[in-house]
């Protein structure tokens, strides 16, 4: 099987960020995907949207993906590095694969995913970085309240 085109699978999260903050949220995107580049579900932080503390975009794509006999072969797409909520979904399911655009704005749970037997993938993506990067400096407090800090 050819190694997946982890850029072109970070666009699909990307385009659910720019979403997100187009409608007022925290610039966050996840996509999941088989490792044979097949699209499974794709999602945004909507946390602020909906006021609901649980929608994150990885549990947003992973919720829209719908059921699936295994995950092993799938691959997680997400333009941060998932916060321990996220990684522990990654480790509930058996997710073989994180993607992450970049682990610059918010050091999550990608290091323990490793330890775990997870392939964890870290593009550094520059516009990534700038996008969350520049919503948490505009967005302190609500950035905060998103990562559990006081």
């Amino acid at each position: 099987m050819p190694t997946p085109d982890h850029r072109a699978m970070l666009e699909t999260a990307i385009a659910e960020a720019r979403q997100g903050l187009a409608e007022g949220g925290i610039p966050i995107g996840a996509a999941l995907y088989r490792n044979d580049g097949t699209l499974l579900g794709r999602g945004r932080n909507r946390r602020v949207q909906e006021g609901d503390p649980s929608v994150h975009g990885e549990t947003d794509a992973f919720r829209k993906a719908g059921r699936q006999r295994r995950y092993r072969d799938t691959i997680m797409v997400t333009t941060l590095s998932p916060c321990w909520y996220c990684s522990g979904l990654v480790r509930q399911f058996g997710i073989g694969t994180v993607v992450m655009g970049e682990s610059v704005n918010f050091h999550g749970g990608h290091d323990w995913l490793r330890q775990h037997g997870v392939n964890v993938v870290d593009l550094r993506d520059p516009g990534c970085i700038a996008m969350l990067g520049d919503w948490i400096a505009a967005n302190p407090e609500v950035w905060n309240e998103d990562i559990g800090e006081d």
